[in-house]
């Protein structure tokens, strides 16, 4: 199953002459690097697109620049597959699965179609593999050596993955999360000591040029800030975006602390604030939202079929693609078409709502840290995966606590499936 549809899948980048243009912008980062030449001066291919990840990715990317073009893009494209499976058996672990090989490579097959997935993997994009090191961490029990450091690292490389930082410290891993800073803080030093130049820059200056990134109206945003450019039909939501996206950071990271404190459901937890994030930044890409992939892990542990078969459906469907949007047609959908447009930040604001309700547990304690998950046993006394199908309609039995702006609208409106993120 899963050579087939890896097999579909680069079959489909070889007849579309894939470009694989965020792999390409990496190239040419590491290239900067390793040339001494202007790391945030350059634009790549036909596309015109700007390096807009801080120094220290840079340094990360010199080793792009040892492989031909060629080799590049397969070396992605391959990674980022067996990356998907790493995702997929963290996930498990995650929502406590049993991680069966048979079911991380059934899971990954179908995987490469989610939406998020399969976009990473056409634009040669590192999501997945934040993903995989900020899941890692988070899973690992609170007494595990240098628990943070890879979110650190993570966040050093995009700065995004930082708002588990904050986590860490709502939910009182005051150690991991001071670990983490560590970590992000020694990142940021070691790219001022080999690009000092290129850190001023970036640091006081491109930091804060979203527009480097791309228009935040199009539907490749589903952001906050992309849905309500599009409901509003106005590029620049300004004043109410602002309002609207301080407002969910506040809600969004007091359900992730509730959920994990309170009701004692650590999963919800680092769901919410993964779904915070995507929503409060300026611009998420939709292949961003890659961390849909341990969310139906987790709806499948619950025994929830049904929510995680729409959740599915909704990020396999591509129903952002489906509404007009050449050239600036994006400000004009009319209101019917507006969910259709938005469908992760709606889902990611049901995602809040849903960690936000679940009752709060008898005497509260600290939230659980992730053990690793032992196979799951049914009333039959059944392990392994089957007893994940024999599991009880409520779930299993109960477990022990736990950017070039110009240019990347051009490329979309050519045909391309997506606009490049970086």
């Amino acid at each position: 199953m899963l050579a087939v549809s890896l097999a579909a899948l680069g079959a489909l980048c070889v007849l579309q002459h894939i470009p694989m243009v965020d792999a390409l912008v990496y190239r040419a980062e590491g290239a900067a690097v390793a040339n001494g030449t202007d790391l945030y001066g350059f634009t790549v291919t036909q596309w015109q697109l700007p390096a807009t990840y801080p120094p220290f990715a840079a340094i990360l990317f010199v080793p792009t620049t040892w492989l031909p073009l060629g080799a590049l893009k397969i070396a992605f494209a391959a990674g980022n597959a067996a990356l998907l499976a790493l995702l997929v058996h963290l996930s498990c672990r995650f929502a406590r699965l049993p991680a069966a090989p048979a079911l991380v490579l059934a899971a990954t097959a179908v995987g490469l179609w989610l939406e998020p997935v399969f976009q990473t993997i056409l634009f040669g994009q590192i999501n997945l593999a934040l993903a995989c090191l900020v899941l890692w961490d988070l899973t690992r029990t609170d007494d595990a050596i240098g628990k943070g450091f890879a979110l650190g690292v993570a966040a050093g490389v995009k700065l995004t993955p930082a708002i588990f930082v904050v986590y860490l410290l709502l939910t009182g891993r005051v150690r991991a999360g001071l670990t983490a800073l560590a970590s992000l803080t020694g990142t940021v030093l070691l790219g001022a000591l080999v690009l000092p130049h290129a850190s001023v820059d970036f640091w006081t200056r491109r930091l804060f040029e979203t527009g480097r990134v791309g228009k935040a109206w199009i539907v490749d945003n589903q952001s906050l800030q992309g849905m309500l450019a599009r409901v509003l039909h106005t590029p620049e939501p300004g004043p109410v975006w602002l309002a609207v996206a301080a407002g969910v950071a506040v809600a969004g990271l007091w359900a992730a602390r509730r959920a994990a404190v309170v009701a004692g459901r650590e999963p919800w937890g680092v769901l919410a604030t993964a779904a915070t994030g995507l929503l409060i930044s300026p611009i998420s890409w939709s292949h961003h939202w890659v961390w849909c992939v341990p969310v139906l892990a987790v709806l499948a542990a619950e025994g929830r079929w049904r929510a995680a078969g729409a959740v599915a459906v909704a990020f396999t469907a591509r129903t952002l693609w489906l509404v007009p949007h050449d050239g600036a047609l994006d400000l004009r959908i009319p209101w019917w078409q507006q969910p259709f447009a938005s469908p992760y930040p709606l889902l990611g604001l049901a995602l809040l709502v849903y960690a936000a309700a679940g009752p709060a547990r008898a005497g509260r304690t600290p939230a659980p840290s992730l053990p690793r998950p032992a196979p799951a046993r049914t009333r039959s006394g059944t392990t392994g995966p089957a007893a994940w199908l024999l599991a009880p309609p409520d779930g299993p039995e109960p477990r022990p606590p736990s950017d070039g702006t110009t240019g990347r609208d051009e490329a979309v409106r050519a045909g391309r499936v997506s606009a490049p993120g970086e």
